[in-house]
Order: structure tokens, then C-alpha cells, then sequence
């Protein structure tokens, strides 16, 4: 049936004999994700009519912000500031530990096929895990405040940077790397002096990308009670407080894109 619909297509060599091209495949893959999407959007009771009707109300609530209430401005500094340094602290601790746990995780470097398997299992597990869970349980843990919500983004960083940075050394050329352990170099000076310069530009710019997100991931993490400026969002959206909603989202727009202006700034002297 499929030769039916797509036959292949005959194409003549400069010899004078004629093959058959390869069919695509794009037909199928693209009806395949037809069929999987009218299927989810009838398990989800999706309906664009539904959408297309109740879509002004997001515009309802967001000129109930407008204008921000300026006075609460005053009680916002402290939570942000509680944002923003969980947010590093997060993303430094979990920076620094993604890097054995990458190594470890990286097939190239490490012998040992189990403790590579176990690695990359934990670092699968804890990408799989969201931010806002690991939160919630680290509120049980540590209780509420920004230490859960610290330890949270620590757990999102070591999965983030890890996978990516692996993946770094994985595909590094690794010419060096035996030249060194010829010469009687042990594996973990060869790996100082031939793997670490290949991928340290790029560890610290996903390390700075990743600082960006957590900005914005940490402001809501006080949803679970993680603390920061989430909580400020929860209580204001409670009350129907939109103007001080809006004041908040205002200098979270601000402060994230301070941020990010000064770290993609860091990350093009890296490239």
C-alpha cells in the first residue's frame, strides 16, 4: 500500500541504467504526528474554540496589572534579593559537582562501564525530576525558606550541566589526551592538561546560561514554600492584589534581563 501511494521514483545514471531513489519517509513521519496529535487533543479535551473564546481573559488579568502598584516596591527587594542569591548559590554548588559527575558519566575517559552506566543513570533521574517537586520535597527535608528552594536548583543544575557537559568531553579530540598518557601521565593529569582546555569555554557558558534560568525558575518556587519572590506572586494572585502582581513581574523582567545582558556578555568572550 505504501508503494501505491509513494511510489518510488526512477532516476537515470550517466551510464544509461535507471535505479529506484529511496522513498521518503517524511510522509509518514508526518502523518504518524497527525494522528498523535488529534489523539492527544482528544485525551486532553483540547478544543480552539474553547481557546479562541476564553483567550481575552489573559488579557483581563493583564491590564488589571496596569498600572504596577509603586508602593509595594518597597517590600519586594528583600524576596528578590533572597531569589537572586539562591539562584547563584544554587547554580555555583551545582556547577562545580556536575564536573566529576560528568566525568564519571563519560565513557571516554572512565574504563569502567558500570560506574559510567550509574552516572549517566543519575543524572537522567534527576533531569526527570522537576524543579518544583524536587522543591517540594526538599521543603520537607530542610523545611520551607530559600534553603529548600536553594538545594532544588542545585539538583536542576547538576542534571543540566552534567548532560550537557559529557556530552562535551564525549566528543573532545582525544589525540592529546593518549599522547599525554604515553609519555607516563596518569589518566587524571592527561585529563587536566588535554580535556579540561577543550571544554572549559563551554562548561562555563551553559553554567551562565544555566544561572539565567534559575532566575526565573526560583520565582516560582515559592509556590511549594521555597521562598523568594514566588511567595510574593502566590500571595498576591490569593488576594487578587493585581497591581502589586504587576509590580512584581515588572522588576522580575527587569532584573532577569540584567542578568542575562551580563552573562551573554561573558559568554562571548568565551567563544
Amino acid at each position: 500500500m505504501w508503494d501505491k501511494l509513494f511510489p518510488p521514483k526512477p532516476i537515470a545514471l550517466a551510464n544509461g541504467k535507471v535505479v529506484l531513489q529511496k522513498r521518503s519517509r517524511v510522509p509518514l513521519i508526518v502523518l504518524i504526528l497527525i494522528v498523535c496529535t488529534v489523539a492527544s487533543a482528544r485525551f486532553t479535551g483540547f478544543s480552539f474554540q474553547v481557546l479562541w473564546k476564553r483567550m481575552h481573559e489573559f488579557f483581563t488579568l493583564f491590564r488589571a496589572m496596569i498600572p504596577p502598584d509603586w508602593g509595594s516596591l518597597a517590600d519586594i527587594w528583600q524576596p528578590l534579593l533572597d531569589t537572586i542569591k539562591m539562584s547563584l548559590l544554587g547554580s555555583m554548588i551545582g556547577a562545580l559537582l556536575a564536573l566529576p559527575v560528568a566525568v564519571a558519566a563519560s565513557a571516554n575517559i572512565v574504563q569502567s562501564r558500570a560506574i559510567v552506566a550509574v552516572s549517566k543513570t543519575v543524572l537522567s533521574l534527576l533531569r526527570t525530576l522537576p524543579t518544583l517537586v524536587s522543591a517540594l520535597i526538599a521543603t520537607f527535608v530542610f523545611g520551607l525558606g530559600p534553603m529548600a528552594g536553594t538545594v532544588a536548583i542545585m539538583l536542576f543544575t547538576i542534571a543540566y550541566v552534567g548532560k550537557l557537559l559529557y556530552e562535551q568531553i564525549e566528543n573532545v579530540d582525544m589525540g592529546a589526551f593518549e599522547a599525554m598518557e604515553s609519555i607516563g601521565m596518569t589518566r587524571i593529569e592527561a585529563f587536566r592538561f588535554a580535556i579540561i582546555p577543550q571544554v572549559l569555554p563551554g562548561y562555563i557558558s551553559t553554567s551562565l546560561y544555566c544561572f539565567e534560568g534559575n532566575v526565573r525558575y526560583a520565582a516560582i518556587l515559592g509556590y511549594v514554600g521555597a521562598g523568594g519572590i514566588g511567595l510574593l506572586i502566590n500571595e498576591g494572585l490569593g488576594w487578587r492584589d493585581y497591581p502589586a502582581v504587576g509590580m512584581i513581574i515588572l522588576v522580575l523582567i527587569v532584573t532577569v534581563t540584567i542578568i542575562e545582558s551580563v552573562s551573554e556578555h561573558f559568554r562571548r568572550k568565551l567563544i
